[in-house]
């Protein structure tokens, strides 16, 4: 190759040189030759013109393009002569760069994904909201919104986390233990709330509440295993104990909760939500709580309760939780932060036996040895002076006003009636059996509202397609009613 066509290969490949560009001058060069010598335009042993010879060219400065013949030699690319200058690297010749040829197409053969991966357990995820529904007006959907997050109670907790002698938790490697000041708040504030005594060695921090269910799981279930799951109930755990190839037994819920069966012999765990029930918001009786208690004592069998919601109760206190009257160490008892401070925090916490935690622990290690320790500092520091405790009780007059507006709402303008509930972030409604809550979630969605149908909450063949849930918490107070309206107009 001549010099000059060494120019014009430098010209065209990188990008302009004038003052403008943000990338770097050297780095343009550098990249600009990388690419003629990965197509072989510039093939090995060819010699690159003196660094006075291209500067002069380009009528840019020599120290510019030093700096990029430097970083080709690092890289490999060229290799330094001394007293002569830069040849191109002999081992990287045509098509042996990356693959490619003169023209950049691929000549090695592309990694076929679709046959390394196996199928996900229980197929495909299923999404039942439109990935951008937060663009919609009236977004009906489960769970709660950003909009309520304690920016300044927040900004203060992290602000003193960075402080000298809160740095040792916030910025340093745990390995595979937690902030105390998080686990010490957790045992002192959350749990006794919930009727829940544990010491410091019975709890362990996740990162919300399907990692945790997915430590448990990965704990205790394998191929041959049975879990009793409610029915409807909560897909995302099905999903997670499918993966360890357990078997899935449908356990019906009522009025009162989950119908315990008379024997549960056939089960190794089962897996309730009973402080609120997932998706219909009923509560589990507390003879039904204790009838299970003492039927998977005699039957051998553990209970994991996820307890996601319970705070936000409207008309009546909370029952305390599954685990408060657990004296066995049978339950293992899954929270969660993400519910009551914002769905991206991704904070959550295991309580069980310090056997368990201790296995769960270990397991975690592998994973991400621990949850980022500012997050859980700046957690810890906000319940301590008090703030997080605030915030839940603002968010629950918030959510109860909107409780409110939406049973009032449907009351008024569904052409049937729907079962209430006394908390929650949604109501669970069951149409009529014609309906079709799939094309109703469809059709809504060209009046701006968002629904979410309940089908993927069935683990039955036969699952039905009338059900389907409004989330109350995600949504603007004011335009409830008017989403609702038009949301009864297809009704």
């Amino acid at each position: 190759m001549t010099s000059e066509q060494l120019y014009a290969t430098v010209a065209r490949l990188s990008d302009s040189l004038s003052e403008e560009a943000k990338t770097p001058r050297y780095r343009r060069i550098k990249d600009g030759l990388t690419r003629a010598i990965e197509r072989g335009e510039l093939p090995g042993g060819e010699m690159l013109p003196s660094s006075r010879m291209l500067a002069d060219h380009l009528d840019i400065s020599r120290n510019t393009v030093n700096r990029a013949y430097r970083e080709l030699a690092v890289e490999g690319f060229v290799e330094p002569i001394e007293r002569v200058g830069y040849v191109v690297n002999e081992g990287l010749g045509e098509g042996d760069a990356g693959g490619q040829d003169r023209d950049g197409s691929d000549t090695l053969p592309r990694v076929r994904w679709d046959e390394r991966l196996g199928a996900l357990a229980d197929g495909e995820v299923e999404r039942t909201r439109p990935a951008g529904w937060r663009s919609y007006p009236y977004p009906f959907v489960v769970g709660p919104g950003p909009e309520g997050f304690p920016i300044g109670s927040w900004t203060r907790a992290m602000r003193t986390a960075l402080r000298e002698e809160h740095r040792g938790i916030s910025l340093h490697n745990l390995d595979d233990q937690d902030d105390p000041l998080l686990v010490e708040q957790i045992r002192r504030t959350i749990l006794p709330a919930r009727g829940v005594s544990a010491t410091s060695d019975q709890i362990l921090v996740t990162l919300g509440t399907q990692h945790g269910l997915h430590l448990v799981a990965e704990a205790l279930l394998g191929a041959g295993s049975t879990v009793g799951v409610e029915d409807p109930g909560y897909p995302d755990a099905r999903r997670i104990f499918l993966k360890q190839e357990a078997k899935l037994v449908p356990l019906p819920v009522d009025g009162h909760g989950v119908a315990v069966p008379e024997d549960l012999s056939g089960l190794d765990m089962v897996f309730l939500t009973p402080g609120r029930q997932f998706p219909t918001n009923v509560t589990m009786t507390i003879g039904r709580r204790r009838r299970l208690l003492a039927q998977a004592g005699r039957d051998g069998v553990l209970i994991v309760e996820d307890d996601y919601d319970s705070e936000y109760c409207y008309s009546r206190r909370p029952q305390p939780a599954l685990k408060a009257l657990d004296a066995a160490g049978r339950v293992v008892y899954v929270g969660s932060f993400s519910k009551f401070l914002a769905p991206g925090l991704r904070l959550g916490f295991v309580v069980a036996d310090p056997i368990l935690v201790d296995y769960l622990r270990s397991l975690r290690h592998h994973m991400l040895r621990h949850p980022p320790g500012i997050i859980q500092r700046t957690t810890a520091l906000m319940m301590e002076v008090g703030d997080y405790g605030r915030v839940i009780r603002r968010h629950r007059r918030v959510l109860r006003s909107k409780w409110q507006a939406i049973t009032e709402a449907v009351d008024d303008l569904f052409p049937w009636p729907v079962s209430g509930t006394d908390g929650g972030m949604s109501l669970w409604v069951a149409g009529p059996e014609d309906l079709d809550a799939d094309s109703l979630a469809e059709q809504a969605l060209d009046v701006g509202v968002v629904i979410e149908p309940g089908r993927s909450c069935f683990l039955r063949p036969d699952r039905p397609a009338h059900y389907f849930q409004l989330g109350f918490a995600a949504i603007d107070l004011e335009a409830i009613h008017p989403g609702i309206e038009r949301l009864a107009r297809f009704l």
